[in-house]
């Protein structure tokens, strides 16, 4: 709201210093102010606000160190996250843009969908909340307006020639050169290759002439899929104190730079990237997210105040995963969110050798001594701030490697 406040002021009343306001830059600096305050200051009176309700946590028996102290910590807590994003995005963010509206949107369908779940845990005492199958169906219902929203907006272009033309070289030579293309695409990047864009629609070229307008059929799904797995990733990673908010941060703002780049016709024609026009503007949005991930980590880091339960957990997964798809990093995600694939691979690994060893032995075995992978190093003895820390530094390079690509290829 602000930016068009400030828009009038510069263009119409010609106010000195409010031009200041079209800059990515600057708006995203106070955007992550502002969050941080917000998370900080009014997260505490949200904790208060859930233990006057006694939104308390109902911890299983696991047989972990320290278990048995959690009990009755408010959970939630992922409300801060999303009133601390929220706001400074309203404020400081161009509203109109596309980019924006689904990034809003995610946060408040994956929020709701967290919040009936813990809600059905905590005040219908089901520990087993929502569902799957409908948290499932709310996953694929999300996909599905991404997808489409991506695939069939006109105001959703990329521009794939940034680095055949040589923006910063001088000529005093009258060159007339064709205007650059922005289209409509179902392309994305191909890590570590040189010539790395790969176009969905490539896959059905073998139908035949016109393929590409069926393009929507393979891209909506991996859409969906990436939607759910991602958001399903997060949501396993939240098992001790400041593991999924740390390590989340670190992956989004990787995602920061990837959006602010892409989005800018210099820096991609510099990196020979794909430019996606007004893709910059969710950079904003991404300094409002990390800000609200720090400062939630004030109240959630070792020993926790508060719990984010799976209002903040789905929600953290469904924005990561939208952010990525947005700015054609969604085969980044295997790397950038190793922690999540990793998390997730140890339950699948756990599960699937337990039943296979159950049914050939008459006895399940398991791999680890317990999963998600961070109850492996508990039961192993491990602190869990050492467990947190250790699996924020592989985050980091992680997050490293995946910039990286933008010119080891």
């Amino acid at each position: 709201m602000l930016y068009y406040l400030f828009e009038y002021l510069d263009k119409t009343l010609d106010v000195p210093g409010t031009g200041v306001f079209q800059y990515i830059t600057f708006r995203s600096a106070l955007a992550l102010m502002l969050s941080l305050l917000l998370s900080t200051i009014y997260g505490k009176r949200i904790i208060s606000f859930l233990q006057r309700q006694q939104v308390g946590e109902t911890v299983r028996e696991l047989g972990l160190a320290g278990q048995n102290e959690k009990a009755g910590t408010p959970t939630m807590g992922g409300l801060i996250i999303i009133f601390a994003t929220l706001v400074p995005v309203i404020l400081f963010a161009k509203l109109h843009n596309i980019y924006i509206v689904l990034l809003i949107v995610t946060t408040l369908w994956m929020g709701t969908i967290g919040f009936i779940d813990d809600y059905i845990k905590i005040f219908k005492k089901d520990k087993e909340g929502l569902k799957g199958i409908f948290k499932v169906v709310g996953q694929v219902g999300l996909g599905l307006i991404v997808g489409t929203v991506l695939y069939f907006s006109p105001a959703v272009t990329v521009r794939t020639d940034t680095g055949k033309t040589d923006i910063f070289k001088v000529s005093t030579e009258t060159v007339i050169t064709p205007a650059p293309v922005e289209e409509k695409s179902t392309a994305t990047t191909i890590p570590f290759f040189k010539n790395n864009e790969f176009d969905y629609a490539e896959l059905l070229a073998w139908t035949g002439e016109g393929y590409e307008k069926w393009a929507w059929l393979i891209f909506i799904p991996v859409v969906i899929f990436i939607i759910t797995a991602v958001s399903n990733g997060a949501n396993l990673t939240d098992g001790i104190d400041g593991l999924a908010a740390g390590t989340s941060a670190i992956s989004v703002l990787a995602l920061g730079i990837f959006t602010f780049v892409s989005g800018n016709i210099i820096f991609s024609n510099y990196l020979n990237i794909m430019y996606i026009p007004s893709s910059g503007e969710m950079t904003v949005f991404i300094a409002a997210f990390v800000g609200s991930l720090i400062g939630f980590l004030w109240y959630n880091s070792y020993p926790a105040s508060v719990f984010m339960g799976d209002t903040g957990s789905l929600t953290i997964g469904g924005i990561i995963a939208v952010l990525a798809i947005a700015v054609r990093k969604e085969m980044l995600i295997p790397l950038l969110c190793g922690i999540f694939l990793v998390e997730n691979l140890s339950v699948v690994l756990q599960v699937s050798y337990f039943k296979y060893t159950k049914k050939r032995f008459g006895e399940g075995r398991r791999i680890f001594l317990m999963s998600p992978l961070h109850h492996h190093y508990q039961k192993k003895g491990y602190h869990e701030s050492k467990i947190v820390t250790r699996f924020w530094i592989v985050a980091i390079m992680l997050a490293i490697l995946s910039i990286v690509t933008l010119k080891l290829r």
